[in-house]
């Protein structure tokens, strides 16, 4: 539960907020307070945050844990995505166990909690036998972090002999999916103001699962008032994938099967035409940059600007850990800055448009407006930063020095108004001992078959 009394966070050395100067201040695990310059506000207790740089809680929108267990992998660098892919499903099938899982998860979400994150999606599509309980197991995995979740329940239901590229092993029929849909949804879905569990639907992409499980996909997500994602002309293979296949382009596809609606957010979303911008907009479809892995793989650049000013909600995912390859979500705000300056300019693209699109644009792609922002009556999710590395020496701006600089670890993080990481550590967790035992895990993974 979330602490009762009443904490003034107090005169930070910079705040990503408006009349907040002197603080803010936590109770009951909500904002319920900013303190302008030289204010004193009620409180119980304090915290001196005179070294600290303050940011909303950041929301990663994307990304795959188990790919930790194969971040640069001999076999699957120097590629882009459909070869790499077609590189690692082998391995990812024959070596993946429940522990394997279990430490994955456990290691992905402890990196995007040091990194500054407070709410994690994971889109989970891999099921080979063993790990049917993935939701549940990283619901668990959550819960001992003190993280919000987003329970992605992806999917994947067309394997090599139909004509896709996973093996068969890892797919799923599409009754099966529907029904671990409907379970995970009824177990854990929780749409209350403050909620530290949600769901949402995530076919993996168009070409790896049936048209019909698309189509049921989203009516159930209706029924259950959820979100739902999928990957999305995230590269031209795929663009040439839907037009051989489907006879049209992949949001044509997308309308066709009736995904183009608020629910949806899309990953990577790069290769749209102005008139599919619109459209997406149009219809409040949000997408997740995925700026490092875009620049990994070589896939291309995101139109982030068009789609906001079209009406897309902008979030930012770090995406998954072997096309990364690490799970930190404050370094992929950087990304964001960099690779949408050569896209636009340097004068357009600030470290004010990174920042928005890490909190307030990720939440409205989850489907959430109490977290993102520290205003009052928001969720007391909270990542500080302080500048004492030689990186920030001689920085002047602290906030656009997070970003330009180079930040990557938080020194304190707040979830729900309890803290998650203190003094740079992870509460509760022996990050040695999580790192042997991770890295036993991975060895099972090295060879290729």
């Amino acid at each position: 539960m979330p602490a009762t009394q009443r904490l003034w966070i107090k005169t930070p050395l910079a705040i990503l907020a408006d009349g907040a100067e002197g603080g803010l201040v936590v109770e009951n695990g909500r904002i319920v307070e900013l303190v302008g310059a030289g204010e004193k506000p009620q409180a119980d207790a304090t915290f001196d945050a005179s070294r600290h740089v303050v940011l909303p809680g950041l929301i990663n929108t994307h990304h795959h844990f188990f790919q930790t267990l194969t971040r640069a992998h001999p076999d699957a660098i120097n590629k882009e995505l459909f070869p790499w892919l077609q590189a690692l499903y082998p391995i990812w099938a024959a070596n993946m166990t429940p522990d394997a899982f279990r430490m994955a998860t456990r290691l992905a979400l402890t990196e995007l909690l040091l990194s500054g994150c407070t709410t994690a999606s994971d889109h989970q599509y891999l099921f080979p036998k063993g790990i049917e309980n993935a939701m549940d197991i990283q619901a668990e995995e959550a819960a001992k972090l003190g993280m919000r979740i987003t329970l992605t329940r992806g999917s994947m239901s067309l394997s090599q002999k139909d004509g896709g590229l996973p093996p068969d092993s890892i797919v799923q029929d599409d009754d099966a999916i529907l029904a671990d849909c409907e379970r995970v949804l009824g177990k854990y879905h929780d749409r209350s103001d403050g909620a530290m569990v949600q769901v949402a639907l995530a076919p993996c992409a168009p070409f790896t699962v049936t048209k019909r499980l698309m189509v049921e996909t989203m009516e159930m997500a209706h029924k259950h008032n959820c979100t739902c994602h999928t990957h999305l002309a995230e590269t031209f293979d795929e663009n040439d994938y839907c037009l051989e296949h489907f006879g049209c382009r992949p949001v044509d596809y997308l309308e066709e099967l009736g995904w183009m609606n608020e629910r949806t957010w899309l990953a990577h979303g790069i290769h749209f035409n102005d008139d599919e911008v619109r459209r997406l907009g149009s219809a409040g479809v949000g997408v997740c940059h995925c700026p490092t892995s875009n620049m990994t793989l070589a896939s291309g650049q995101c139109r982030t600007l068009e789609l906001e000013k079209a009406g897309s909600p902008v979030g930012l995912g770090v995406d998954g850990s072997a096309s990364n390859d690490n799970s930190n979500l404050m370094e992929s705000v950087r990304h964001a800055l960099m690779i949408n300056r050569l896209t636009y300019d340097a004068a357009t693209i600030t470290h004010h448009d990174a920042f928005r699109w890490a909190t307030k644009g990720s939440a409205k792609c989850l489907g959430r407006d109490d977290i993102g922002e520290i205003a009052v009556g928001k969720q007391a999710d909270l990542a500080l930063f302080n500048l004492d590395e030689l990186r920030f020496s001689g920085s002047h701006d602290p906030l656009a020095a997070l970003v330009l600089c180079g930040a990557h670890r938080a020194d304190h993080v707040m979830v729900r108004g309890e803290w998650r990481v203190s003094d740079g550590q992870p509460v509760g967790m022996d990050i040695a001992r999580l790192r042997a035992e991770h890295g036993e895990a991975a060895k099972a993974f090295a060879d290729a078959l």
